[in-house]
């Protein structure tokens, strides 16, 4: 395996700039997921890897050599595409055993029949080895993709989103066996998906990319607890973190915050205040996930903020209730046995201690209490 090294890449087609000076580094044996929306310039970045694609201007390293000029066969990756890519015309054991028959990585028929029966029984796929891709469903030709990457042992696997088009239950599957085998074999993975739980649950650390700009790298617990700014924020968690417009004010010396366009003063914790001062703006975005808001249909007290229920979705294991404030909209996680009228009063609270503190016009992350927690920083 080995270690990946992007520097200052840039790839444009045609005046579209795909991706604008990206740098980074996956280490050797690092499960590393690219993570974004759609056009982001994830595959791209993939692509630029593998050879596919060929930078404008930048350096790509495999193991500490330049391979710019190397062309895809000869750099020893292993890539599974979004969009299958299977021979037509071969069946599902010889579309598998097709990486370990080519010229340059050929391997004896006992060794191939044996990788094959490996990742066809971890796929599932073991009883369609003689049927053409034109006979499967679309599930099982992204799992025969797939099986064709891992029989490989390259430097570097490259696999774009390969289980979105999985059922739910074999995505969980796949997800804890993509994981087992990345420890198991001593794996160089680069990950492409715009499932944040796929994102979480995998990585080792996490690339968020955006409109062909890298915006954060972290670990999942750095992006869900520490974004860099409301963009980053907005990505992870369900429901979709809510980012409150307040006030911050300062009377008798004590810094207090006014939002949801009620008389209600809200108080930050105490290790976040001296950097919410330096911030030196009045107006903030205060984030808030859906768990960390507590609610009520019968007034609890006079600092309970005053709404309406817009919406209540029952999702399995816990309810989405938006509420309304009139000044703007609130998600909240609420227990799975939750029952609401639409347009019922309902009371809420935030729990400041978990709050998140962004730029109210740059949008970019202040603070938040007992930050060193989630960084392993100081504050």
């Amino acid at each position: 395996m080995a270690k990946i090294e992007l520097c200052n890449i840039t790839k444009k087609f045609g005046d579209v700039v795909a991706l604008s000076d990206v740098s980074l580094t996956v280490e050797d044996n690092e499960f590393f997921v690219l993570f974004g929306p759609a056009g982001a310039g994830k595959t791209t970045l993939l692509k630029t890897i593998a050879g596919a694609e060929f930078p404008e201007k930048g350096l790509v390293k495999i193991g500490g050599q330049i391979v710019n000029h190397v062309e895809p066969k000869d750099r020893n990756v292993s890539m599974v595409f979004e969009n299958y890519a299977l021979y037509p015309n071969l069946s599902v054991y010889d579309n598998i055993a097709s990486p370990m028959r080519s010229r340059l990585y050929r391997k004896d028929e006992a060794y191939i029949k044996d990788a094959v029966d490996r990742v066809t029984k971890m796929m599932k796929i073991n009883h369609l080895l003689d049927r053409k891709p034109s006979q499967l469903s679309n599930g099982q030709r992204q799992r025969v993709a797939l099986g064709r990457c891992l029989v490989r042992d390259p430097n570097v696997f490259l696999m774009d989103e390969p289980l979105a088009h999985l059922d739910a239950k074999l995505r969980h599957f796949m997800r804890g066996e993509l994981k087992e085998m990345q420890t198991s074999i001593n794996s160089t993975t680069i990950y492409v998906t715009h499932d944040y739980m796929e994102a979480m649950s995998l990585a080792d650390r996490i690339a968020v990319l955006n409109k062909g700009k890298i915006v954060q790298i972290g670990t999942a617990q750095e992006m869900y607890y520490t974004p860099c700014n409301e963009f980053v924020a907005s990505l992870f968690g369900e429901p979709e973190i809510n980012l409150i417009p307040a006030v911050m004010k300062t009377e008798g010396g004590t810094l207090y915050l006014r939002m949801l366009g009620q008389e209600i003063d809200l108080y930050p914790e105490e290790d976040t205040i001296d950097e919410l001062t330096a911030a030196g703006t009045g107006d903030i975005h205060i984030g808030l996930r859906g768990n960390d808001i507590r609610f009520a249909f019968e007034k609890p007290g006079d600092d309970w903020f005053e709404g309406t229920v817009y919406a209540n979705e029952p999702i399995g294991n816990k309810v989405i209730m938006t509420v309304d404030t009139g000044d703007c909209k609130v998600a909240l996680t609420c227990p799975n046995d939750t029952v609401a009228k639409l347009d019922q009063k309902v009371y809420i609270r935030p729990n400041m201690k978990n709050a998140l503190y962004f730029h109210g016009a740059t949008k970019e992350f202040i603070t938040r209490n007992n930050k060193a927690r989630y960084t392993g920083k100081k504050n």
